[in-house]
């Protein structure tokens, strides 16, 4: 009885109905049952805030596992509504939202509002959601945009290698994209983004050289595996956990079809006929400061 008076009140504040996701005052777009898995997760871990937080969002993710893989859940138009959907998760929303509970989590304020803000702070360029190509879309820039604000750690890349790559993929491709498809004009604004990351160009751990990029790994490390496949930066990420002396995947997996933990070490996903080259690793990060912003 209690819960549901809860939820009928969370209803009420952000002017949903029960029975469907609707986009509310805010640009938010979620469902009930998105409030209750954000508010239990939130509770639940809220008695372990103290651990560090590469552990807390190693611990988040596993209890995460089984939910159903869904792709291009966030496509919702040019206006880019922030989508908070923790019912079904890709490889990205997986990794956003762990990272922005983890936050919460740490920041004492474990609420759905707050929750909301720390993923949209995650997901789009300087935190600023203002249309489509505001969204972090490669991972590359993803990672280096949570850098800048101080949400993760890429420092550690520097002892890898500094790759030269033409970063255009979602321009040459833009009818894979339904939003650039049904507003062509913004494949120029994306294009020009895809110039700057290129210019900027990234540094990560080749495969060719397993003991070096192994060595720089830890658990709770979030990786994007590098790519060979033209015009594209990142094919996939996930977190890092240690399972029978290795480091083995915890991801959104497309071919499993869920939230698991790789059956195959890390080692297994890049293996010299792989499309991954290597990879990059994010190193989730909380300073005190930030929440006294």
């Amino acid at each position: 009885m209690k819960y549901a008076i809860v939820i009928l009140l969370l209803i009420f504040i952000f002017g949903l109905k029960a029975s469907q996701g609707q986009s509310n005052r805010t640009g938010w777009i979620f469902q009930a049952e998105d409030i209750h898995l954000a508010e239990e997760k939130l509770k639940l871990f809220s008695v372990k805030s103290t651990l560090p937080i590469q552990e807390l969002i190693t611990e988040i993710g596993i209890s995460f596992l089984g939910t159903p893989y869904v792709a291009a859940t966030l496509e919702n138009g040019l206006e880019e509504k922030l989508v908070i959907n923790l019912r079904e998760l890709d490889c990205t929303t997986f990794v956003e939202n762990c990272l922005a509970l983890a936050r919460t989590v740490k920041s004492g304020n474990i609420d759905f509002k707050s929750f909301a803000t720390e993923l949209e702070k995650i997901r789009y360029r300087d935190g600023l959601r203002n249309q489509y190509p505001s969204r972090l879309h490669y991972f590359s820039e993803w990672i280096n945009n949570n850098h800048k604000k101080g949400l993760i750690s890429d420092s550690i890349n520097q002892n890898g290698e500094k790759v030269a790559r033409t970063i255009n993929f979602m321009s040459t491709h833009s009818a894979s994209y339904p939003v650039l498809k049904e507003h062509p004009k913004l494949i120029l604004t994306i294009a020009e983004q895809e110039k700057a990351l290129t210019h900027t160009g990234f540094q990560y751990f080749p495969k060719g050289n397993l003991p070096s990029l192994y060595q720089n790994l830890q658990p709770g490390d979030i990786v994007g595996l590098t790519s060979n496949i033209e015009g594209l930066d990142i094919n996939h990420t996930g977190f890092i956990i240690r399972k029978n002396n290795d480091f083995y995947l915890l991801h959104a997996s497309q071919s499993g079809g869920k939230v698991m933990v790789a059956d195959e070490p890390l080692s297994d996903f890049l293996k010299p006929q792989s499309k991954n080259t290597g990879i990059m690793i994010a190193r989730p990060v909380f300073y005190i400061e930030q929440i006294l912003k």
